[in-house]
């Protein structure tokens, strides 16, 4: 027979006794425990987790915990207050080590315990362990979210951005200071302005060239929340302030090039840079031509004075007007575009807009002999078989605004930098002009004509993926990949492909796959439970992704709990059930939502919104009102996660991931199964049957 619920076997500790493994009744815990030592006033002593996080147990122990937890409150409050530097320094300590635990500092927050640590940084009495277990105790109860960081003054902000200048040598408080500055940034408006008026550029720069990768990643973090919260008039001007010092060089130098590998909270904030300065971008790709403005009609002029006339003076003109208004459709015509006697029209739609028009005088100023080869190349060929300059820019310029997300909020989860972006100060052009020959390229390769644009461009569109999916280091190392990635080349990978899925439609193989389906999705399922089994680490997502918090959650092996409870770092392995914390019984759940019905996602946040984050967002929702938060750090364990919860409660799996496992797992089955019939030809209808043979003469008669 089973043990009560509530019966559980644990190890007990108690300083200077050997460590007890009892079972005890969570509902009186501490009385159970305490009575083994005969220790009395039960009802000043609390439960804790041995291990580095200090949690303390409250539930289903006891209301009187709270009242424990609070007196412990009470204390450390007075301790941090003490005459001796000792007695003070070692109740930071404690102070910085307990703040992590919510339900401890909801009592110290109570107390007024973050005013008193403000008080405290201002003073500008404390230095070195004292001051650093201070900042850490403030970061810590910052991050449990209850209370509001617009409470703070100018002289707290004043003093923590000195420490960025101060403290450079001492990296524990350099990195809290950092992280609050992040915080403070990001998490209100007005100490944005006012943490811009006190933190400069210059002053973070030097921090990107130390050793340290932990304080690098902290200051691009600070650079990062001043760029993404800037206003948009203010933001460009920020961008040009980073190019004048030099920033991109900078990361590539120390950060990107330095001999050690990059760990992912460094890739996310580099990820994170590249899609705001590409986000730069937006207002000219939003940006409609005006037909009557002549300083953007220039332009168009200068590109076709480029192309035709590079030998002759800008004003050099002669004739009627009329002839030069043929002669100008005529070259209009030549240069790509669809509108040839207006060719402004061509750069009224948005997106791409004014962008396409700022890549191709790009193009033609900086790579002046490429361009004019292009142009001449295909002014040069039958009207059909040319490749439209103008009409192939404005698409391709469009097409890599898709593939960069120009314009969207950068992920929260997501690591994705390109390394050769910061290889140039003009990467996003440099890009372009490296896909514009590679588009004139492939449209030779594939001797197109005007009526297959549409599949060159697809073509173009899978050449720079594939190739952007090597990680490049360098513009001309993407340049060398797209080099090998020919017409030709993507043929064979095409069939290739096409081979390996190779999809048999016949009505006898559909009846096999019928059959067998309902074990693939059996095995399937058994599949996604045991990944539930293993457990899957958590983000805790809050504003300040700086100093991951960690959780983790896995299922039991009858499949009939879940345990999960917080962690201090990302875990080696699995973590084993009885590390953790609490616990939710299957049958208590009563639905699987995801996307924007979470809870979590209804909240208003600038970084939460975003499509990616929306994509991994699924949630548990238990008893009346509880519910059980997650982000899954990819897509795949977002649908692992999302068809085992479904699996559990015996709803369909529906996720992309079901549906391509089953699609191969089918395939593959069939093409064991059919493995004698290989090369014969299965027909859709079963052969008819013959007709009576004439005569039964061949009939051999055994008896």
């Amino acid at each position: 027979m089973p043990p009560p619920a509530d019966i559980v076997k644990v190890a007990i500790e108690w300083p200077g006794a050997f460590p007890k493994l009892m079972e005890i009744d969570q509902v009186s815990a501490c009385v159970c425990v305490l009575g083994w030592w005969s220790l009395a006033n039960h009802d000043q002593f609390a439960l804790q987790h041995a291990d580095s996080s200090n949690f303390y147990i409250t539930e289903k122990v006891g209301k009187s915990f709270n009242t424990i937890i609070a007196q412990n409150a009470q204390q450390l409050h007075e301790r941090i207050q003490s005459s001796s530097m000792d007695a003070k320094l070692e109740a930071l300590k404690d102070l910085a080590n307990y703040s992590r635990d919510v339900t401890f500092a909801q009592e110290f927050i109570n107390l007024d315990g973050i005013s008193l640590l403000t008080q405290m940084v201002e003073s500008g009495t404390d230095f070195g362990d004292m001051l650093s277990f201070t900042l850490t105790a403030f970061v810590e109860l910052m991050d449990h979210g209850i209370v509001s960081w617009d409470t703070f003054s100018v002289a707290f902000i004043k003093k923590i951005a000195s420490y960025v200048n101060k403290f450079a040598s001492d990296i524990s408080i350099l990195q809290r200071s950092l992280a609050i500055l992040e915080s403070m940034v990001l998490n209100s408006h007005d100490l944005y302005q006012k943490v811009a008026q006190e933190i400069t550029i210059g002053q973070l720069i030097p921090h990107l060239q130390g050793t340290d990768q932990e304080i690098q990643t902290y200051t691009i973090a600070v650079i990062n929340a001043l760029f993404l919260k800037a206003p948009d008039d203010k933001r460009q001007e920020m961008a040009n302030i980073l190019a004048q010092k030099q920033l991109r060089s900078i990361i590539l130098t120390h950060v990107i090039r330095a001999q050690r590998a990059i760990n992912n909270e460094m890739a996310h904030q580099l990820y994170v840079l590249q899609v705001l300065t590409f986000n730069l971008l937006e207002d000219r790709m939003m940006t409609k031509m005006d037909p009557q403005d002549q300083a953007q009609r220039d332009i168009i002029f200068e590109l076709r004075r480029i192309a035709f006339d590079a030998e002759s003076e800008p004003n050099n003109s002669s004739g009627s007007i009329e002839k030069r208004k043929s002669m100008y459709t005529r070259d209009y015509k030549k240069l790509g575009f669809i509108n040839h006697v207006n060719p402004a029209m061509d750069f009224t739609q948005t997106p791409p807009g004014m962008l396409a028009l700022d890549n191709m005088l790009y193009f033609a100023k900086h790579h002046q002999d490429a361009y004019i080869r292009i142009v001449l190349e295909n002014s040069s060929r039958e009207d059909k078989h040319e490749c439209p300059f103008g009409r192939s820019s404005i698409e391709l310029t469009k097409m890599l605004c898709e593939i960069l997300k120009v314009g969207e909020l950068p992920s929260e989860t997501c690591n994705d930098f390109h390394p050769m972006f910061f290889t140039h100060d003009r990467s996003f052009e440099e890009f372009f002009c490296i896909c514009i020959q590679l588009l004139n390229k492939t449209w030779k390769e594939m001797r197109a004509t005007s009526e297959d644009f549409n599949k060159v461009m697809q073509v173009v569109k899978e050449q720079i993926m594939r190739a952007l999916t090597t990680k490049p280091s360098s513009l001309d190392q993407f340049k060398s990949k797209l080099q090998n990635l020919s017409y030709t080349e993507i043929l064979k990978i095409r069939q290739s492909e096409r081979m390996n899925q190779e999809d048999f439609q016949s009505r006898p193989i559909l009846e096999l796959k019928e059959k067998i389906q309902p074990e693939i999705l059996e095995l399937i399922k058994q599949q996604r439970l045991n990944r539930l089994v293993e457990g899957t680490c958590f983000r805790k997502l809050n504003s300040r992704r700086r100093q991951d918090k960690f959780w983790y959650c896995r299922l039991s092996p009858n499949h009939k709990v879940l345990h999960y409870g917080d962690l201090e770092e990302s875990p080696q392995g699995e973590v084993p059930h009885d590390s953790l914390q609490d616990k939710l019984p299957v049958a208590d759940i009563k639905a699987v939502v995801t996307g924007k019905d979470c809870p979590h996602m209804k909240e208003k946040g600038a970084l939460k919104q975003n499509k990616e984050v929306l994509e991994l967002a699924f949630s548990i929702l238990y008893d009346s009102s509880g519910q059980l938060n997650f982000i899954a750090p990819d897509k795949h364990e977002y649908c692992v996660w999302t068809d085992g919860l479904n699996a559990l409660l015996g709803k369909d799996m529906l996720s992309d991931l079901t549906r391509n496992d089953l699609d191969t797992l089918l395939s593959m089955e069939i093409k064991l199964r059919l493995l004698d019939l290989e090369n014969i030809q299965i027909p859709d209808a079963p052969p008819p049957i013959p007709k009576e043979p004439s005569n039964y003469d061949f009939v051999y008669d055994c008896n």
